[in-house]
């Protein structure tokens, strides 16, 4: 394996210039992001709604138990991706609700095993303060899910930036192993 990450370390260059630029646009275009975001999931909807509709009519002809669910798990594909290419707005604010949903969840998690853990190790606060800032952010977005999504295309900038910069460095240094 380290032979082929060796002979390949310009493709790490490659992955990190390209995780680079996407952070840049996602930062410096964050609109843009947000539309190809949600055209990208409208996308995989419809996508995923005809092949589940291919595939329950192919079920149909061999096992003929019940296909209708998938044709109908198709049709609802195929109507969400629709609905996401006519309301890219809509896809992007559940989306950023449901990271909110996510982040509420977690928060109460951590802070109930904070809670569980503080007799078993010292400066569990850390956990209870993790949860509550899961919290606050989880509140933050379902607030105001508009600004919401834009923090979140920007943290995703930032992560893209820096990933490609490690990305760059990790080829740099597969570049000079010698076999």
């Amino acid at each position: 394996m380290e032979k082929v990450l060796a002979r390949y370390w310009w493709s790490f260059y490659v992955r990190g210039i390209i995780a680079i630029l996407i952070g840049l646009i996602a930062i410096f275009l964050p609109e843009v992001t947000l539309e190809v975001l949600a055209v990208l999931i409208g996308a995989f909807f419809l996508v995923d709604g005809i092949f589940s509709i291919a595939a329950s009519f192919g079920s149909r002809r061999s096992s003929g138990e019940r296909w209708w669910i998938f044709v109908l798990e198709g049709i609802v594909g195929v109507v969400i991706g629709i609905m996401t290419f006519i309301w890219p707005e809509v896809t992007v604010m559940a989306l950023v609700l449901l990271v909110s949903v996510w982040a509420l969840i977690t928060g109460i998690l951590e802070i109930i095993a904070s809670v569980k853990l503080r007799r078993l190790i010292e400066n569990e606060w850390l956990l209870t303060f993790t949860g509550i800032l899961s919290i606050l952010f989880a509140l933050i977005l379902a607030i105001s899910p508009g600004a919401g999504a834009f923090v979140l295309v920007w943290l995703l900038g930032l992560y893209a930036i820096f990933f490609g910069i490690l990305l760059i460095f990790f080829g740099r240094k597969l570049k000079k192993i010698e076999f």
